[in-house]
């Protein structure tokens, strides 16, 4: 079992000293005089036990134990401990030569601080603690590092690695026995012989049920929407809805359906039942939601891709029709200058019409060429009638297989479904006369009216069936319909904390984000803030002269802000940097930041278990590549010489999205480090934008967008951080809206950098967005194309407004609801909490209120608050120049990183091959991983060759440095041979563990 976890070799590092931080040394080597009077001399030790006992005192809280060989510890923690106690550091070679005195000093320290030897109780209750994470987490290093966490809390000295890995195991053998107990009432003799049908080929679709569950739809069409439905009898056949798996943790059932997913179906056959079980249970059960979700998600494509084309053909059909009625605008030209025309007496006018000025045979020809009169919708309906049989391929299984539910609003709608769902289990064609038809929009009655006129039943059954299926569709997206059993379509109420939980929750929350629970402070202060805004915007249009003024007709005038000047100091300084820096292949400088920030330790295994093989770090590095420079896994075996099927096993085990996040949060927390790194930004602010990539073959996220891609393609959202850092990255489909992805990363970073300000462009705005980021103790600051012709409000009357801001006061036209928002404060703190407490995602939430076409009392509230402090920004935006150039700087940042993206993903032209998110979503992190890694490099040879120069009496003014951005590739092949030889890249490194710059360095 240990062999399985650990190596000797790492087995002995574990006995050993590690490495030691900065923070690490002042915080567990600092003595109080308590600690100095303990290893006082009086007690007739001498320097060499007096400094060994210090060192043995110091290392049982830092790592909760004492390695047997002191005399290795960290030299810097050593020299710390010797300077306190004025011993030379030296004296540490001479201690403990006998056993019996570490054993003792031990003991002494354990006493002093108030901490115990391993008993059986001790270690009865660790077995305890690690049951339960082992239920939760399956991996052995991770348990082996909680187990010595708890081990340090409780300060009890850690037993031997060995006895330590021995009870991890014995936990996790625990677990699965655990787990298949609890589960055990649901394995059946006829569920378990379901189960295992799941593992046999079947005839009549070609490969095994399990692998059919697992491979995703790549297109919204019609045969992929039902394919999906299939899927989602075939569960439901299986009990798959109904199982309720709870009795397991949350990330226990994320674990085993992981190792489902993954394992082949021989792969699960050949495991005893007490394993196979649990883990196609939990994977039949997820699969039930995520397909639900999917025939939801499809349904919602192909409904509103025939809307789309439909539209295309009508706005086409319009085009022809103005052309042809090109002679009718030049006849009614005509017939208006006779009729406008007041020299001519009005008996006459009928004369010059009907006479030779235009004539009877003009007029005739005109009116039999009249084009019937176009309905409110200009013809979209009639349009997207002409894909009606196509529609019906899918929708009515979707209709029969999908329950929805919702709130009062939508009961006509539902009841329309309902009665749709009738007349396609019956056959029938004719609507019935009492079928309601309240949810149809006012510019599609007249369809509804007309056949209903001329009594065409077969038009009406067309017209309405798509009236139903077009407002199902935004119903689903805007929450007002929901469907019981789904994910991301659920009752929105569930996304939120419930009243007893947000009554339990509250104050914390307004403590975290500063925010008044009484509505009427919150208000207050609100129009307080938007006063001072209003202030100094009227100080900036009096002085009418500036980049913003007011033009003789008092609109507003925004003039271009100019491009900010580089000093040519900074520009000089770069590319003198730039010829200072090694030259690097890719290879090598991944394994450079591997040395330094350990992020490759970072990949785990998806099933928890298997030693680490010397080669895995090289498989690892290969697969990055593979995916950050779009090579491929095919490509990339033939360039390295790593087997094909070496680098497919590695990437389907250990490259997934959270070891990605693992180790991209490793090299940020590596980079923050870096003595250069506050010279570009406090790591306070950061933006986030779209970069859109082509892609290559079908696949359910990318769409056509000539202003882009040849074809198709997708975006992918990234959040950069003003130290030039991407801490975030997620696949979109490229023709959704931006606004609505915004806030997810910011509330899910998992870093420690305390971003307080965010930028974006035009498309990362929503009045939705403006409010939740000031609900939850944060500032949005975005870039707003056409700022100045945008609705700002006020919060009193016009008249008192414009008597004190004379200026900028008629600028507010609309006047806000403060009623309505007081009204619902506390549901829009709840809505925020429920965001900053990780209850729900931003995103879906961000995108259902945003999506609501019938303004629910709360979402009228949050876009009311959020017009408020959309117009406090614009304000404020609008008077401060310096502010305006700090949003554009750092929105400069994450093109620059946008850049280097491009540059790094050279192969197959950048056009993206993956056709599931799964597969695209991984590539993304990969790319991002790499990206970072470029940019830590630069930045730590940066700070080398600054500090270079400054040692020769160099000055170099931070202001400058300010100006060089780190997302930089010139120094860094990303083409050539990929050799991955670790050992001899390591050897390459100098006593730093750094590259020699390319001038003479005192660090060499």
């Amino acid at each position: 079992m240990v062999a399985e976890v650990y190596t000797d070799a790492e087995l002995e590092a574990l006995r050993q000293f590690p490495d030691i931080g900065r923070e690490e040394l002042f915080r567990f080597f600092t003595l109080t005089p308590a600690d100095m009077a303990f290893v006082d001399p009086g007690r007739g030790r001498g320097p060499a036990d007096r400094l060994g006992l210090a060192v043995a005192l110091c290392s049982l809280p830092w790592l909760g134990f004492v390695p047997d060989d002191v005399a290795c510890a960290p030299p810097a923690a050593v020299a710390r401990l010797a300077e306190q106690l004025r011993i030379d550091p030296g004296e540490i070679r001479s201690y403990g030569r006998r056993a019996k005195t570490r054993t003792e000093h031990l003991r002494l320290a354990a006493r002093y601080l108030g901490w115990r030897a391993p008993t059986t109780l001790e270690l009865k209750e660790l077995d305890e603690f690690l049951l339960a994470r082992a239920m939760e987490h399956d991996s052995p290093t991770l348990l082996f590092r909680l187990a010595c966490e708890y081990l340090i809390s409780a300060k009890v000295i850690r037993p031997g690695p060995v006895i330590v890995v021995k009870r991890v195991g014995h936990a996790r053998e625990i677990a699965r026995r655990e787990t298949f107990d609890r589960l055990a009432h649901e394995f059946t003799d006829e569920r378990c012989a379901a189960l295992d049908g799941l593992l046999e080929v079947d005839p009549e679709i070609g490969m095994t049920r399990l692998r059919w569950l697992g491979k995703g739809p790549v297109e919204a069409s019609a045969a992929a929407v039902k394919a999906e439905v299939g899927k989602l009898e075939f569960l439901r056949a299986m009990g798959a809805h109904t199982l309720d798996l709870s009795v397991l943790p949350a990330e226990r059932r994320r674990f085993l359906a992981t190792i489902g997913r993954r394992l082949t179906g021989q792969a699960l056959a050949r495991r005893e039942p007490e394993r196979r079980y649990p883990i196609l249970l939990t994977l039949v059960a997820q699969s039930a939601t995520e397909v639900l979700d999917e025939v939801i998600v499809l349904f919602d494509q192909a409904v509103s891709a025939r809307e789309s084309k439909a539209g295309h053909k009508m706005s086409e059909a319009l085009a022809e029709r103005a052309k042809a009625g090109e002679d009718r605008q030049v006849l009614l030209d005509a017939i208006l200058a006779i009729a406008a025309d007041p020299a001519v007496p009005d008996e006459q006018v009928g004369a010059l019409i009907r006479g030779e000025t235009i004539g009877w045979q003009r007029l005739r020809a005109a009116r039999s060429t009249a084009l019937p009169r176009l309905p409110r919708d200009h013809g979209h309906l009639a349009s997207l009638d002409g894909s009606y049989s196509y529609l019906r391929q899918f929708t009515p299984h979707v209709l029969e297989a999908v329950a929805f539910a919702g709130g009062t609003a939508a009961n006509e709608l539902l009841a329309a479904v309902a009665i749709l769902r009738q007349l396609n289990a019956t056959g029938a064609r004719k609507v019935p006369a009492d079928a309601p038809a309240g949810f149809v929009p006012a510019r599609w009655r007249g369809y509804l009216a007309d056949a209903t006129k001329s009594g065409n039943t077969s038009a009406y059954r067309h017209y309405w069936e798509l009236c139903v299926l077009l407002a199902l569709r935004d119903a689903l997206r805007s929450g007002d319909v929901w469907v019981p059993g789904s994910r991301r379509y659920a009752d929105p109420a569930a996304y939120l904390l419930t009243c007893e939980q947000w009554a339990d929750q509250r104050a914390e929350f307004c403590r975290l984000v500063g925010k008044p629970a009484d509505a009427a402070l919150a208000l207050a202060g609100v129009q307080d803030e938007l006063h001072t805004a209003l202030g100094e915007l009227e100080q900036a249009l009096a002085a009418g002269d500036g980049l913003v003024r007011l033009d003789e007709r008092g609109e507003l005038v925004i003039s271009p802000l100019p491009a900010e000047t580089i000093p040519t100091e900074a520009e000089t300084l770069k590319a003198e940097l730039t010829e200072m820096l090694p030259f690097a292949p890719i290879v090598s400088l991944l394994i450079e930041m591997d040395q330094h920030t350990g992020l490759l330790d970072c990949f785990t295994h998806a099933g928890g278990k298997h030693t680490r093989t010397p080669e895995l770090k090289r498989n690892l590095i290969a697969v990055l590549l593979a995916q950050a420079t779009n090579l491929g896994l095919t490509r990339m075996a033939d360039a390295c010489g790593i087997s094909y099927n070496i680098l497919v096993w590695t990437a389907e085990w250990y490259v997934r999205e959270e070891t990605l996040r693992a180790a991209n949060l490793a090299l940020i927390g590596y980079h923050r480090k870096l003595p250069l790194t506050p010279v570009f930004g406090s790591g306070t602010v950061s933006s986030s934008d779209g970069q859109r990539f082509p892609t290559r073959g079908k696949s359910v996220t990318a769409r056509a967008l000539s202003r882009y891609f040849a074809h198709e393609g997708l975006s992918t959202y990234t959040h950069v951080t003003d130290q030039h850092t991407i801490y975030g990255t997620k696949i979109i489909v490229a023709t959704k809206r931006e606004a609505h992805y915004v806030l997810d990363e910011i509330l899910g970073n998992a870093t420690d950098i305390p971003i307080t300000e965010h930028a974006t462009d035009t498309h990362g705005v929503t009045l939705v967005n403006f409010a939740l980021f000031d609900l939850l103790g944060l500032q949005l600051s975005p870039r707003i194309r056409d700022l100045g012709k945008i609705t700002l409000y006020r919060t009193g009357p016009k008249s008192d407004v414009d008597a004190v801001f004379p200026l900028a006061g008629p600028l507010l036209t609309r006047r806000a609801n403060l009623d309505l928002i007081a009204a619902h404060w506390d549901d829009l703190l709840r809505l925020a909490g429920s965001l900053k407490f990780g209850h729900a995602t931003a995103s879906l939430l961000v995108g259902k209120l945003s999506a609501s076409t019938r303004q629910n009392a709360l979402a009228g509230a949050l876009k009311e608050y959020g017009a408020l402090r959309r117009t406090i920004y614009a304000a404020r935006y609008l008077s401060d120049v310096a502010y305006r150039r700090k949003i554009s700087r750092q929105l400069n940042k994450g093109e620059s990183l946008h850049a280097l993206k491009r540059d790094l993903l050279y192969a197959h032209e950048g056009t993206l091959r993956g056709r599931h998110l799964e597969q695209q979503t991984e590539q993304a992190w990969c790319l991002t991983l790499v990206t970072n890694a470029v940019v830590t490099w630069t930045t730590e040879y940066y700070g080398l060759a600054v500090e270079q120069l400054r040692r020769t009496g160099r000055r170099i003014d931070d202001d400058v440095l300010a100006h060089i951005s780190p997302a930089h590739s010139e120094n860094i092949n990303f083409f050539g041979s990929i050799d991955v030889d670790i050992e001899g890249e390591l050897a390459a490194l100098g006593p730093t563990g750094h590259r020699p710059l390319r001038v003479t360095d005192t660090l060499f």
